[in-house]
C-alpha cells in the first residue's frame, strides 16, 4: 500500500458539488483503500487573472496501485466531470469546473512526459501546502527535504 496526496479545485459552476463528485469518484476506485480529506479552502487563481475564486480540498489516499495508474484514473474522473481544457488559446491557465492534481505518491520522484512527482509547483501554492500540512504534517518533500509546514512558512516570508 502507498500513500498519495491529491488536490482538487474548482472555480466555475457549483464548485462544492463538483468537488464532492470528484471525491466520490476517487473513493469508488477499486485500488483506493482509504480517503482522508482536508477542510475546504478558498484561494485566488494562481498564475493568471480571473474574478472567479477557487474552492480547494486535499485528499490523502491509501492505494494499492502505482502512481501512473492512479494518475490515469484521476484524469479519467476529471474528464468525466468536465472535458474542457484548463488552458486558454495561448496556453495559459484558464478558469475550470474541476482540476484534479496528483501532488505526491509516497516519496517517489518521477519525471515523465505525462507526470512529474512530487508536483513541480506544490511548494509555490498555499492551497496545496495547507491541506498537505493538515493531513500529512510529517511528510517530507523528497527533493526539497522540507515538510509542507516548512514550505508554507517559506512561501509566506
Amino acid at each position: 500500500m502507498a500513500t498519495a496526496h491529491v488536490n482538487i479545485g474548482s472555480n466555475l459552476g457549483d464548485s462544492r458539488s463538483l468537488i464532492e463528485r470528484a471525491v466520490a469518484g476517487i473513493s469508488l476506485l477499486p485500488h483506493v483503500a482509504s480517503v482522508r480529506r482536508s477542510g475546504f479552502m478558498g484561494s485566488e487563481p494562481w498564475g493568471y487573472e480571473s474574478t472567479h475564486r477557487f474552492l480547494n480540498i486535499g485528499l490523502e489516499l491509501t492505494v494499492s496501485c502505482g502512481a501512473e495508474e492512479l494518475f490515469g484514473d484521476l484524469m479519467e474522473i476529471q474528464e468525466n466531470i468536465c472535458a474542457d481544457s484548463h488552458r486558454n488559446a495561448t496556453g495559459g491557465y484558464a478558469d475550470r469546473m474541476i482540476d484534479i492534481d496528483l501532488i505526491y505518491y509516497d516519496d517517489l520522484v518521477l519525471d515523465t512526459a505525462s507526470l512529474t512527482l512530487p508536483h513541480p509547483r506544490m511548494h509555490l501554492r498555499d492551497f496545496v501546502l495547507q491541506p498537505v500540512a493538515e493531513l500529512a504534517p510529517a511528510w517530507r518533500h523528497p527533493r526539497l527535504h522540507l515538510t509542507a509546514g516548512e514550505m508554507l512558512a517559506a512561501l509566506k516570508r
